[in-house]
């Protein structure tokens, strides 16, 4: 993990099309912003890993239906 240090108003950039950005640091929280295509998903850890996690649930699901559900998306 590549750890830095940055002051209010300040950037980091991640390749060329994303731009982190301290808007401001108060009472121990740190406020980011982000600057990114709209191709490129930005989520908080914790919301990244309810959408994982529904995303296993719903694969797992159509896993366990039958075959000629599947293509149809339909309830048996």
């Amino acid at each position: 993990m590549l750890v830095l240090t940055r002051r209010e108003g300040e950037c980091l950039r991640i390749g060329p099309e994303i731009r982190l950005t301290v808007v401001s640091i108060a009472s121990g929280q740190v406020r980011i912003g982000v600057e990114a295509p709209d191709h490129v998903f930005v989520h908080r850890e914790e919301v990244w890993q309810r959408l994982e996690e529904a995303n296993r649930e719903a694969a797992h699901a159509a896993a366990a239906m039958p075959s000629g559900d599947r293509s149809k998306g339909e309830k048996p």
